[in-house]
């Protein structure tokens, strides 16, 4: 009686391609899973930082507030948007003819 069942199993191509697959797709993420622990495990201790320098760190929060407040000083009137060589242009002769022109419309 079971070497019947064991012979019908033998032969149904699910239980002789779907669950070994099934095994090895649930068994990989279950190991993908501890692997990438014991790596997140050793970045955390890389990162671990000089007690003085976390102390400078922490001794000057910048926000975003104080950031903008910053920003919000300043004039950009005056500011121009000049694009850089292609890869196909000389980047010096480029700069200097960007300079020429740029001294010649303040002149």
């Amino acid at each position: 009686m079971a070497s019947a069942i064991w012979r019908n199993l033998k032969r149904n191509k699910t239980f002789r391609y779907g669950v070994p697959m099934m095994l090895l797709i649930v068994g990989g993420s279950f190991g993908l899973r501890e692997f990438a622990q014991i790596r997140y495990d050793a970045q955390k201790h890389k990162r671990r930082i000089d007690p003085t320098l976390e102390k400078i760190i922490n001794k000057n929060p910048v926000s975003l507030e104080s950031e903008y407040e910053k920003i919000k000083e300043t004039k950009f009137e005056d500011w121009k948007n000049i694009r850089g060589p292609r890869p196909w242009e000389d980047s010096k002769s480029f700069q200097d003819q960007q300079r020429e022109t740029e001294l010649s419309k303040n002149a």
